[in-house]
């Protein structure tokens, strides 16, 4: 069964900064595209960021310039470097992996709890 889990969330203050990881196991994790999501109280899950099998890499405009994802396939973990957080960042993460192709399965993990809060 795929597994992904997530870590590193936790309480911050305003300008603070957070790392995320998600250490997945049972997928082919090199052909996954894995993101990050996020869903604060009363509001729709949303795109963070995004990282393709190649490298590639996708940011929502709310998070440019502050966020950074990355990608350890040696280690099947993804990472969600957060700097300058802000108390809008306040949500539940959750670590995503696609395998975008039929067949392949598109995966979520539980979330991780990230509170921006003086």
């Amino acid at each position: 069964q795929v597994q992904l889990v997530e870590s590193g969330g936790g309480l911050v203050q305003p300008g603070g900064s957070l790392r995320l990881s998600c250490a997945a196991s049972r997928i082919i994790f090199s052909i996954y595209t894995m993101g990050w999501y996020r869903q604060a109280p009363g509001k729709q899950r949303e795109l963070v960021a995004t990282t393709r099998s190649g490298g590639s890499t996708n940011y929502a405009d709310s998070v440019k310039g502050r966020f950074t994802i990355s990608r350890d396939n040696a280690k099947n973990t993804v990472y969600l470097q957060m700097n300058s957080l802000k108390p809008e960042d306040t949500a539940v993460y959750y670590c995503n992996a696609d395998g975008v192709r039929p067949g392949r399965g598109n995966y979520w993990g539980q979330g991780t709890q990230v509170t921006v809060s003086s």
